[in-house]
């Protein structure tokens, strides 16, 4: 994960588990949105075992509306963290 390798770089160290990696990044204020990504990872793991396509229909507009946003801003938070480089 990027975002444990980030974190390791600034010089912390933890239990690296991705809800953990995560909760560490928003406590260190490097992100707000902790929760939407949280979120996204329950549902990824939900629709890992969704053989027949039934359970995205309940996740979608959660997908589109919050989890989505939240993997733009990660994006462009590493984007601009590099550019610094």
């Amino acid at each position: 994960m990027v975002m444990k390798d980030y974190l390791e770089y600034k010089g912390f160290g933890f239990k690296p588990s991705p809800k953990d990696t995560i909760r560490l990044a928003q406590e260190s204020e490097y992100i707000d949105y902790a929760q939407e990504l949280i979120d996204g990872l329950v549902i990824r793991n939900e629709l890992s075992h969704d053989y027949d396509g039934e359970k995205f229909d309940t996740y979608e507009k959660q997908l589109r509306k919050d989890v989505f946003p939240a993997l733009e801003k990660l994006y462009q938070f590493f984007k601009t963290e590099q550019e610094t480089l």
